[in-house]
């Protein structure tokens, strides 16, 4: 039996160790705090999203009201010339995921590359600062997804209706519509995710990427609106190079009867198909009885075209709208940057085009629109040139990650809260490779400053310069290589196209597998197939 003296000190003993302990345990308990105040990244990211669509953005046709992704402007920051690096599907992507053009991250075009998903990604690094990170929806690299705890994708380009899609390795199929079905299955991660981290969300639609397929719900929304056309719908090209005349993404020469809707999607059930003849069928009976050419065939596909494209948007802004209401339902929304944006910019009949690829403004630019609580000015508008370059630096930046060096873009953290800092970019290097399928966009690559772009086309039977001046052309229809008036601008831009292909480490001639595995004309035998992309 203790002493009474000896039940003190162990009494006293009991106290310090009890001490001890609450101060070991604290740190802990404060990293877990800290954890959960580290802000949520979700980016909504859709395909050929244009700018020219978001009414955020002030079309002047005003195709069509989009509130969802307004409100994210409206609550947030839009940034004005968001461009692209390289204006295709699964290089932007990779440029997403790498923070790197398509010559280092290895991923040049949509026909013969596979991505590396060895190399160092935005997903690795936010799970290794602390992160839970999903991908769901379109991914298109043509290789498993890395780095996500969780990924739950369609397979290559996807489908609209009743999509089968791969999770975590398995194949699943799934019934509905695939731009509700991505959201269904985002917000579903989001109730199940670790609560205990912050996250990063890919939510990635498939819309409105060709052949443009609406939602039944969707069908007749626009009651048969003749839409206004664009100043250079009928662009004859004249004075240009031949790589911008001699294409094959034009409404007057690549509509197909699946852009036309003369033949249903794939993948619609018996009762799918029933509502959707409904529709399409009366509309396209009259249209063959019409017998229409010329300007005439002309329109009604860009009419067709604006109804089916739009209505593919009209889903998405849905949707988005779906997201924002479970971040507050949830308690999410004050601790989530939510990211919206999209792989490329879309040309919406302007010069006659469909498709994205050229350095044409409505191809180069993407949408972008950040709501960041407590950080973002609402209503504030950006103009400076950023990039989806930019993004994996950004997000990094958001977690209070180290930045690699390797990567090529910078943090938009000071842009969102509306800082310009003195060294911004004045000008953004671009590089398009794929040829000759699809479309038969030649190869092309140049420098694009606030006002000028400097455009070289280079590949197989061209080799030709042309300047664009967006201030005295906003159009983009008139070159100016050659105007004596141009001279001095033309040398500058020459020295700065020198200078960034120097900075981003592109001054070796690309491999002939960067433009697809399709032989160019006049080649003897078909090009080597590419197998995964090497960065």
């Amino acid at each position: 039996m203790k002493s009474g003296k000896d039940l003190l000190m162990s009494m006293r003993s009991l106290v310090v160790l009890g001490i001890l302990l609450s101060t070991a345990i604290q740190p802990i308990g404060d990293c877990r705090a800290a954890e959960s105040q580290r802000p949520n990244i979700l980016l909504i990211f859709s395909d050929d999203l244009s700018c020219q669509a978001i009414s955020a953005y002030g079309e002047k046709r005003k195709l069509l009201e989009t509130p969802n992704m307004d409100r994210i402007a409206r609550d947030g920051i839009r940034f004005d010339r968001c461009l692209v690096t390289n204006s295709i599907c699964g290089p932007s992507r990779a440029t997403v995921l790498t923070g790197k053009y398509s010559h280092l991250n290895g991923l040049y075009n949509n026909t013969n590359c596979r991505f590396d998903g060895s190399q160092q990604t935005i997903p690795k690094l936010l799970q290794t600062a602390g992160y839970s990170t999903a991908v769901i929806g379109k991914w298109h690299l043509m290789s498993d997804p890395t780095g996500f705890d969780h990924w739950h994708i369609l397979p290559g380009q996807g489908v609209y209706y009743n999509p089968p899609m791969i999770r975590d390795g398995q194949p699943v199929k799934h019934s509905g519509y695939t731009t509700d079905i991505i959201t269904d299955l985002s917000i579903e991660w989001l109730k199940n995710r670790d609560k205990s981290k912050p996250f990063l969300l890919m939510s990635q639609h498939k819309a409105p990427h060709r052949e443009w397929t609406p939602a039944l719900r969707h069908l007749g929304w626009d009651k048969d609106r003749r839409y206004p056309e664009p100043e250079t719908l009928f662009d004859d090209f004249a004075g240009r190079s031949k790589a911008v005349s001699n294409h094959d993404m034009g409404l007057d020469r690549t509509f197909t009867d699946l852009d036309s809707k003369f033949q249903h999607p794939p993948g619609m059930t018996e009762q799918q198909l029933m509502e959707w003849n409904a529709y399409y069928e009366p509309r396209n009976e009259a249209f063959r009885n019409a017998k229409l050419s010329g300007r005439d065939l002309i329109r009604w596909r860009y009419n067709r075209y604006m109804h089916d494209y739009l209505a593919c948007v009209k889903a998405v802004d849905e949707n988005v709208g779906r997201m924002l209401e479970f971040l507050e339902r949830e308690g999410l929304a004050e601790n989530t940057v939510v990211v919206c944006s999209s792989d490329q910019g879309f040309f919406l009949g302007e010069h006659g085009w469909f498709d994205k690829r050229w350095i044409f403004e409505e191809s180069l630019r993407s949408p972008l629109m950040v709501r960041w609580p407590g950080v973002t000015k609402p209503g504030s508008v950006n103009r400076d040139i950023v990039s989806l370059l930019d993004f994996a630096e950004t997000f990094l930046d958001i977690a209070g990650a180290k930045i690699p060096a390797d990567m090529q873009g910078r943090s938009l953290v000071p842009l969102c809260k509306g800082e310009s800092p003195g060294d911004w970019r004045r000008s953004l290097y671009y590089h398009y490779y794929e040829f000759p399928v699809p479309h038969r966009v030649r190869p092309h690559y140049g420098v694009i400053t606030d006002r000028f772009k400097l455009v070289h086309y280079y590949k197989p039977d061209v080799n030709d310069w042309e300047l664009l001046d967006r201030r005295e052309d906003p159009l983009e229809v008139k070159n100016f290589y050659r105007d004596p008036a141009y001279e001095q601008v033309v040398k500058d831009l020459h020295a700065e196209l020198k200078r960034l292909r120097a900075e981003v480490k592109e001054t070796d001639e690309p491999p002939r597998t960067a433009y697809g595995n399709q032989p160019f004309d006049g080649e003897s035998a078909k090009p080597a197939p590419a197998t995964k992309s090497k960065p």
